[in-house]
């Protein structure tokens, strides 16, 4: 390999290698939010009726897709339900019941598992201070086939109504696009 070529292999390796470290530095725990108020309980915040409007929005950043989501949570005990009713822009609809249980704080940390129809095996959630975080892989329809898509979901309580989530979509470490909502309560 000829010097120039051999320096510009080196380049990108250490190029690649740099961004790696400096997203892994800067990548956030809920653990950040500790101290950020008002505390966001998903048994409280996912109690009664909300309503949701949200986008998804492809790698590029162009919106592919408007929806609104009629939800109802009720708990009993640790245990909840959350009823989701989406309705998108093409008038299509779609239905997804979460079971979710409530576990043992650790750390001064909520921690959450989830099931649902379309999920595959359990999500598992973990908040702190006004943010929680939802991992969770869905069974996605798309064109007559189903893909394994994987959820990253930030949810951040802005106050007692008003609660904003982004969901990083991705399938096999490669990042398809965004689900972007904002909640309200009544």
């Amino acid at each position: 390999m000829n010097p120039s070529r051999r320096f510009a292999a080196l380049a990108l390796v250490a190029a690649s290698f740099v961004a790696t470290l400096a997203g892994c530095a800067g990548a956030p725990t809920v653990a950040d939010y500790a101290t950020q108020t008002p505390a966001f309980d998903l048994k409280t915040y996912f109690d009664g009726d909300l309503v949701a409007h949200g986008v998804f929005t492809d790698r590029a950043g162009k919106v592919q897709r408007r929806f609104v989501v009629q939800l109802k949570g009720s708990w009993v005990g640790n245990d909840g339900t959350l009823d989701e009713a989406f309705t998108y822009s093409d008038g299509k609809t779609e239905r997804r019941v979460w079971h979710i249980q409530k576990l043992p704080d650790a750390d001064g940390h909520g921690r959450y598992t989830g099931t649902a129809d379309d999920v595959l095996g359990t999500a598992t959630g973990e908040s702190a201070g006004n943010a929680l975080r939802w991992n969770y892989t869905l069974k996605l329809p798309v064109d007559g086939k189903v893909y394994e898509v994987q959820f990253d979901d930030w949810m951040v309580l802005i106050d007692r109504q008003v609660m904003i989530n982004k969901a990083a979509m991705s399938k096999f470490g490669v990042h398809l696009g965004d689900v972007t909502l904002s909640f309200r309560k009544p």
